[in-house]
């Protein structure tokens, strides 16, 4: 086991970070988190200031939850209200983590209209048949697989990992990534909305699907994802005049260019410690 001691001026909650619903392959267990990330199965858990994991070395570690980006003055730029202050005060030390980009694309292309249990059976089904087996600390894991790899699996195969009418979405994504294998570097070198409009080329990437890749795998920091509890707590909060329970697509792009307006460059910071301080853990878009 390795260990870091985190600076006392730089708070990290580890697990506000991996309970917030940013990445699907973490779990808690016995006191550690144990999950798999760019192919290697990581245990990490926290004590107070100290940090101690297994799987990966300290780099990776610190490059994954972004342990040296500057979190209080992130904050203090989204700090502009009473509610985002209490959600700041709530859940200090979240941190967005650095996911890969591919495993990201495919995991928020199986997260529509689902819930985060069924969206892990899902990526950890596709890991399981169709990825590597690597070795860890902690049972048997499997590394997500390549594009290459997916875009060889059947239409039938595919199905049975609970995708359902996404099974065309994954394939393709896996077809088009595999022919193009620097898509990840392209995207990454746009400006944001260019970026954006890049992702929703992918068939069955809508707006919040695009931000959410956007914001936790490629660090477009004012990527502002819009699901039910994010407008409700924006209706509430910021923009009473927003009606009707559904989020037509006007009214998404009126909340996330809001967001942008209001939070600045690190709205998508202020989206997540809002969602986070919602309320009891829920389960569901």
């Amino acid at each position: 086991m390795t260990a870091i001691m985190l600076r006392a001026d730089q708070p990290f909650d580890l697990d506000r970070t991996l309970s917030c619903g940013q990445a699907f392959r973490w779990e808690k267990a016995d006191g550690r988190w144990q999950g798999v990330v760019d192919g290697r199965a990581v245990r990490i858990r926290q004590d107070a200031e100290a940090l101690t994991f297994a799987g990966a070395d300290e780099r990776f570690i610190r490059d994954y939850f972004r342990l040296d980006q500057d979190l209080p003055a992130v904050l203090s730029s989204i700090d502009r209200d009473p509610a985002i202050g209490a959600a700041i005060r709530e859940c200090r030390g979240l941190r967005l983590v650095r996911q890969p980009p591919w495993e990201c694309l495919i995991s928020y292309l199986c997260a529509t209209n689902t819930n985060i249990p069924a969206v892990k059976r899902r990526v950890a089904l596709m890991a399981e048949r169709y990825g590597r087996r690597i070795d860890g600390p902690f049972e048997t894991a499997y590394a997500f697989p390549e594009p290459e790899a997916l875009a060889k699996v059947s239409c039938a195969d595919l199905w049975d990992c609970k995708l359902g009418y996404r099974t065309d979405y994954v394939r393709d994504a896996a077809a088009y990534a595999s022919e193009h294998p620097d898509w990840a570097e392209r995207v990454a070198a746009l400006p944001f909305e260019e970026a954006r409009r890049a992702l929703m080329e992918f068939r069955g990437v809508g707006p919040k699907a695009a931000d959410c890749v956007l914001l936790f795998a490629f660090g477009f920091f004012e990527a502002f994802p819009v699901d039910v509890w994010i407008r409700r707590i924006v209706a509430e909060t910021y923009l009473p005049d927003l009606t009707g329970r559904s989020c037509t697509p006007a009214e998404y792009e009126r909340i996330r260019r809001f967001a942008r307006d209001y939070f600045g460059e690190y709205a998508g910071y202020a989206q997540e410690y809002l969602y986070c301080a919602r309320g009891p853990a829920r389960h569901t878009e």
